[in-house]
Formats: structure tokens, sequence, C-alpha cells
């Protein structure tokens, strides 16, 4: 038994040694074509190999579409882009059903698929589409499938979802629920580059010769990180780490004074996206386990889009992100 276990043991180091250096590789390639935007490349990189999905906030200009379609190339991944529009309508994402005549004479219906049938999905400025354009897509981002006509229709494998939203136009737009929210294992801010990465901009996009993006893995080597991703061990201190942060967060007795600040807080859902995100990140960094620092770094983008303040809170001016940092302290 223990001859097993050991074996097992040394099974999972060789294979975490393994894809922690396609990781590497793939994340460097995508640092070839993406300047400047290290910590966004690192946490899609995490959310991807947790098996979730992202909401990229940032203004126009910042690289996000470009971003996933280096994903796409780099990552092996069929990868597909949707516009979002006021008059977008679910058919257009999901596919329909149309009436086919054969030479016989006979007539059936045959569904031709939409563009939600792919590997990698950008849903560009998502919150531009209707709630009812924007539930059809929430049904495939949890349970990797659609239903069209009463006939289920299974999405490729590994699928997610990489949606855009521009901070800056609020009118024409329709705010994304907060059970779609919830359903984004993180939300990343694409922030300005600094200074030496917008110079190497200028030289690298302006000139005659373009970088191009690499493949480095394939989905199934990607499949089968996603699959070491859950094997990895997470010790009691890292588990406690998670729980007091996420409950902490929520109004109650356990977010103390800071409570008074908290509408409403994360769901266990957050624990499990946390709990994944910390793995996922270790193996980037070529560890077998993860500490309480990844708790700490990973716990804004997870847990900000899944939390609300009350009036209190904002008049007081007082931001999530002060009080997710003000709850890190317990734990740091």
């Amino acid at each position: 038994m223990a001859e097993s276990v050991e074996k097992l043991e040394d099974g999972i180091v060789r294979s975490a040694e393994q894809v922690s250096a396609q990781l590497r590789a793939a994340k460097d390639a995508i640092a070839s074509v993406i300047f400047g935007q290290d910590r966004v490349i690192e946490n899609t990189l995490v959310t991807i190999l947790s098996g979730g999905h992202a909401l990229l906030i940032g203004v126009p200009g910042l690289a996000k579409t470009k971003l996933v379609e280096t994903l796409g190339v780099t990552l092996g991944l069929d990868a597909k882009r949707i516009q979002f529009t006021p008059d977008l309508m679910p058919s257009d994402i999901l596919g329909a059903e149309v009436l086919d005549e054969s030479t016989a004479g006979k007539r059936a219906f045959r569904f031709i698929s939409g563009p939600v049938f792919a590997q990698l999905l950008m849903a560009d400025e998502i919150n531009r589409a209707s709630p009812r354009t924007q539930s059809a897509l929430l049904q495939a981002m949890q349970e990797q499938h659609i239903t069209v006509a009463g006939a289920r229709h299974d999405l490729p494998k590994p699928f997610h979802v990489l949606a855009t939203q521009n901070p800056l136009e609020q009118e024409g737009t329709y705010p994304l629920p907060e059970a779609q929210l919830d359903r984004f294992l993180m939300e990343i801010d694409v922030d300005y580059p600094d200074r030496d990465a917008e110079r190497r901009i200028l030289f690298e996009t302006t000139g005659a010769d373009e970088t191009l993006a690499k493949g480095s893995m394939s989905a199934d080597a990607l499949i089968t990180a996603q699959r070491l991703v859950r094997r990895l061990p997470v010790g009691d201190s890292v588990v406690e780490a998670i729980l007091s942060l996420v409950r902490s967060a929520r109004p109650g007795e356990e977010s103390g004074e800071t409570g008074k600040f908290i509408a409403w807080g994360p769901g266990p859902r957050a624990s499990q996206s946390l709990m994944l995100a910390v793995r996922a990140r270790a193996l980037i960094d070529g560890r077998l386990a993860p500490s309480i620092d990844d708790v700490l770094d990973l716990a804004e983008p997870v847990l900000k889009h899944r939390m609300a303040l009350t009036f209190q809170a904002r008049a007081e001016g007082r931001t999530i992100p002060d009080v997710i940092k003000q709850l890190k302290t317990r734990i740091g």
C-alpha cells in the first residue's frame, strides 16, 4: 500500500514538472506578443487552468482582444469572437435549426451551430447585449451545453469564456446580473502599461515585421493540466485561510467591524474558485502546493465581483478593493 502511494506521488510530481514547464513556455510566448500586462496574462492563465471563465475590464486599446487571440494560438484552442450589441439575439450565439429539403422531397430540421461552439470564446463588450442574450450564454458557461428546440448540444472541451467590458461607457448597456457575474471565476482589471512597456509597444507594433504568437500547448495537454490542478495537495493552513477570507467577506459575525460595510458577499462558489485558482497559480510557478501568499494575491480578482457595499460604505467613499484589503490583513 505504501509503495502504491509513493508511486502515485512520484507520478504527480513528474506530471507537475512537465506541465509546469509547458505552462511557463506558454506564458513566455504570450508575453512576447502582449507587452506590459504580466499580471493580466498570469491571472488569465490561472483562470483557464482552473477550468473557469474570466471577465476582463479595461478601457479600449489595452490589447484585450489581442490577448484572447494570442491565448488561442499559444494554447492550441479553437478561438472565436462575438461582438455583443443590443440587437444581438440568443440564436446569433447558440445557433438555430433550419428546415432542409432533400432531393427526394423530404423535409427535416438541421441544427446550425453558432459561435459558442468554440474552445475559447471571446464575448466582446458583453454588457451591451440584452439580458435575454446574456442568459443564453449563462447556461453555456455553467452547464457546458446548450438546449435548442428541446435538443441538447454539448460544447467542445475545454470551453472557456473570456468576456470584456468597458468601464467608461454606460449608456446603452445592460449590467450583468449577479447570477452571471458569479459564473466568472475572476474579474481581471486591465490597466495601462508602464512607460517602458509602452515604448516597446511603439517599436514592436509599428514596424514592418510583426511578432506573431506561437503554439506551446495543445487542447489535450491543457485538459491534462486542468486535471492535474485538482490533484495537487492543499495544506490545512491554506484551506483555513480561504474559508476565513471568504466567510469574512459576507455580512455577519465573522466579518467583524467590516461587516457593516458589506451588503452581500460571496457564496461557496467563491471558495471553490479560490481553491482551484491557488492550485493553478502554484503549478504555473513550478510549485507542488499553494501557499497563503497565493490566497492573498488572488483574493481580490476572485471576490470583488461577488460583493456589494452598503449605502453607508459608498457614502464614506469606501470601495470593494479597500474592504478586501482590510479583510486580508486578518490572515496575512
